[in-house]
């Protein structure tokens, strides 16, 4: 999941950059799905900045390592 996220975000900025990402491609679309599964819900919970910045991968990866070092504290 951490790294759908991390490959979304880089999708993301490739896009700002207008560089051509092949979107029809299967693998692209399994990561943005996938990455949407976590972040959805987060951006639905937390307001949008003026400046367009998405802060949603941040809380998602925040989240997700927090989970991670409780589990593997048991």
């Amino acid at each position: 999941m951490m790294l759908a996220i991390l490959a979304s975000v880089v999708l993301s900025w490739l896009r700002m950059f207008r560089v051509r990402v092949p979107y029809g491609n299967p693998l692209i679309r399994a990561i943005e799905e996938t990455a949407d599964l976590m972040l959805r819900p987060i951006r639905n919970a937390v307001p949008a900045t003026g400046g367009g910045l998405d802060f949603s991968p941040l809380i998602a990866l925040l989240i997700l390592s927090i989970l991670r070092s409780v589990i593997i504290g048991l």
